[in-house]
């Protein structure tokens, strides 16, 4: 009995490759993380997560960390935090940036960054614009989206201090403390 011939180029084309698929984060595990990361000062944060989730699904990668910033018209920012993936990796990262606008006052905050589309965590090491608006008067709670190319990065601001305005600028991230903003 004979077997049957079957070309070896049907048999790859009738296989299914995957396409992008990421490791992510589901809506309960990340409000867990974050509640448990801002603790019980941040109220309505269980909201704010369910936003970006509507916005843009499930996050494959998020940073936890801190940041203080300070502007007059040209404001700075310079921040911490430690990098996590989905499929368990973290590493410890860093970010800064100029932005120019409306701005006025000093805040320290805890952030919370949710990451789409990361395939890469050398993808991050890049600047991601944005425009961002902000009001605190002790504390608030804030989200923004910036993206460059199809990486979306959202960060949830928790801060104290005094500032308030509107400004566009962007978040450089990168593996080491940089004290140059640009």
């Amino acid at each position: 009995m004979m077997k049957p011939f079957i070309p070896i180029f049907l048999l790859l084309t009738s296989l299914s490759w995957p396409t992008q698929a990421y490791d992510t984060y589901q809506q309960e595990e990340i409000v867990q993380k974050v509640e448990a990361f801002f603790g019980q000062g941040a109220e309505n944060i269980g909201e704010v997560v369910q936003k970006v989730f509507e916005d843009h699904g499930e996050p494959n990668a998020f940073i936890a960390g801190e940041e203080v910033g300070a502007a007059l018209g040209i404001g700075l920012r310079y921040g911490r935090g430690t990098l996590s993936f989905a499929y368990g990796y973290d590493r410890p990262i860093f970010w800064q940036g100029p932005s120019i606008g409306i701005d006025l006052g000093v805040n320290v905050a805890k952030v919370f960054v949710l990451i789409y589309n990361l395939p890469s965590e050398d993808l991050l090491f890049q600047r991601f614009p944005g425009v961002e608006g902000s009001l605190y008067f002790v504390g608030g709670i804030g989200v923004n989206y910036l993206q460059s190319s199809d990486i979306i990065v959202a960060p949830m601001r928790f801060g104290a201090g005094w500032r308030q305005g509107i400004s566009a600028g962007y978040m450089d991230f990168t593996e080491r403390a940089h004290y140059n903003p640009f």
